[in-house]
């Protein structure tokens, strides 16, 4: 079936002459129509949750929110297509690996925009992913991404969760609600309202003489249940089992 709906795009850019030139350009496809043009990360973060743009030109370096950091706030909100530009040829193996389809480094040709636009257009044809499979996790040094499936367990941490895998934790800024909404609900089940478990992680579920409950996990790890969420966490198991 051919798409007759114009592909919605944004540029994200906090130099006014870069924003410019991918606006011109872009403009030049019938097929594409700018929806949003954001001078900053937060500016991004709003417009791309309310515009839900299928294709997103995103600079690296930005103040105060850069492009790693827009990728780590949306989650499961990302485009379908995402193509970084930045001056700096330092950060495209983190782009990649963060599932950014292309990196244009600036300058760039006419010709090179047309090659990622080209690239783009087909991803966006091809459709979003239809979940997510890996998180960013910025720090001051790196950004980490992390396989959703590695994770053992998430546990609230004010205005953060925390991410255990292993003997290892990773702070996200993301609220619980967040979580539960962007993860596989077919693997991930919430056991107490500070506490997300993957169900391919949990070795047993443990009854406690004050009628609580706690999961062990394969890592050793003891998860807190609530009475609130037992009844639909043991069904959730059972289905794993059978």
């Amino acid at each position: 079936m051919l798409r007759t709906e114009k592909i919605r795009a944004a540029v994200v850019d906090d130099e006014p002459l870069a924003r410019s030139n991918l606006k011109i350009l872009l403009t030049r496809d019938p097929d594409v129509q700018l929806v949003s043009e954001c001078a900053s990360g937060a500016e991004a973060l709003r417009e791309i949750r309310k515009r839900r743009p299928e294709l997103v030109f995103l600079d690296v370096q930005m103040p105060e929110c850069d492009g790693f950091d827009v990728l780590e706030q949306l989650g499961g909100d990302l485009p379908a297509a995402l193509v970084f530009v930045t001056a700096y040829d330092q950060y495209a193996l983190q782009a990649f690996e963060a599932g950014a389809l292309d990196y244009l480094l600036k300058p760039f040709s006419n010709e090179r925009f047309a090659r990622a636009l080209k690239r783009a257009k087909e991803r966006v044809a091809q459709g979003r992913p239809s979940k997510l499979e890996r998180v960013a996790i910025k720090n001051a040094s790196e950004v980490l991404f992390l396989k959703i499936a590695e994770i053992d367990w998430i546990e609230a941490a004010d205005y953060y969760v925390c991410l255990h895998v292993g003997a290892k934790a990773h702070l996200l800024r993301r609220s619980m609600a967040e979580i539960e909404e962007e993860f596989s609900r077919e693997t991930f089940c919430r056991a107490h309202r500070s506490a997300i478990v993957n169900l391919e992680k949990v070795r047993r579920l443990e009854s406690a003489e004050d009628g609580g409950a706690e999961l062990v996990l394969t890592t050793g790890a003891r998860v807190p249940v609530s009475r609130r969420y037992r009844k639909e966490l043991q069904h959730r198991m059972d289905s794993t089992k059978s």
